[in-house]
């Protein structure tokens, strides 16, 4: 007797061997017999660069099966009316809650998790797919091939979208890649979901745009602005997790650049928004930081 194939189980067989940095969980290249111990490098380069790190105890590796093994599993939640997050949990890597933007012209993941499951992949589908991904900078790479095959729509992946000063990063090159220059319609409508390229954390910082269901105008900033945790505040760093700030004058260059948008709420690349104001939040935490970077406020140290 003879049954059919399992779809899921077929689905995760693709995914399962995929290689992710277990600090900081982006995706490495798959050209390999066995892929925990045929050419991976000795470190991950994104790790080894001084705005994060390799482990004490030196580089490790995982696969998207490993993960799922030890227990891995995923949440997608609405954040707001056509915005939604992912999360891991029981994963590896930054931690980071991808965005889903729903428009009628398609969605638009934006920062990848650094996991895949049946779960997720279901729930992207029934948001609709997506017609785009685009990571905010290379830490926010993840499994982003695996998302772009598993969530494309009839005529194959999904683009993943690279910022053209921070490409040298990818260890893995997706599937229809369009590598991009400073400002980009992610997908058109009125209005349209934009990019651009503030930089900051990384040379080719990205941040997107778009009108939430109220129309004010919602910016989702990756690391390029961090929201502190009183969500009264932004920072502006080069690493979070080494504590290394950007100068004053990034810093204000980031809120200038960022004036050419509309926006009432931002979200960073975890759980921090500003839901209101945000506009004024960010010149005023931008000239904050300046006066500390700058020395305007060494009589208080």
């Amino acid at each position: 007797m003879t049954t059919e194939p399992n779809p899921a189980a077929i689905e995760h067989a693709a995914w399962d061997g995929l290689v992710l940095c277990a600090t900081c969980g982006v995706e490495q290249d798959d050209a390999r017999s066995d892929p925990l111990t045929d050419g991976l490098p000795a470190a991950c380069a994104i790790c080894a660069d001084d705005r994060q790190w390799v482990p004490a105890d030196g580089q490790r590796w995982t696969t998207v099966g490993g993960l799922r093994a030890s227990g891995a599993s995923t949440e997608v939640t609405e954040l707001e009316p056509n915005l939604w997050a992912v999360r891991v949990s029981g994963g590896v890597g930054i931690g980071q809650h991808a965005k889903i933007v729903v428009t009628e012209a398609g969605n638009l993941m934006v920062d990848v998790p650094a996991y895949i499951d049946r779960a997720a992949v279901d729930a992207v589908m029934g948001l609709g797919g997506l017609a785009g991904i685009i990571a905010s900078h290379p830490h926010m790479y993840g499994a982003q091939s695996a998302w772009a095959e598993a969530c494309g729509g009839a005529n194959g992946p999904a683009p993943v979208y690279i910022s053209e000063p921070d490409a040298g990063w990818l260890a893995r090159r997706p599937a229809n890649t369009i590598v991009w220059s400073d400002s980009l319609t992610l997908l058109p409508g009125l209005p349209a979901v934009t990019a651009s390229q503030p930089g900051g954390h990384f040379p080719g910082s990205v941040v997107v745009h778009f009108t939430g269901q109220d129309g004010a105008g919602v910016l989702l900033a990756g690391d390029t602005v961090g929201v502190s945790r009183d969500r009264k505040w932004a920072t502006f760093m080069r690493s979070f997790p080494n504590y290394l700030p950007l100068s004053g004058a990034v810093a204000r260059r980031i809120a200038a650049h960022l004036d050419q948008y509309d926006y009432e709420r931002l979200y960073d690349n975890f759980s921090g928004i500003l839901s209101s104001d945000a506009s004024a939040v960010v010149h005023r935490s931008a000239r904050r930081h300046a006066d500390w970077a700058e020395g305007r406020m060494d009589h208080l140290t």
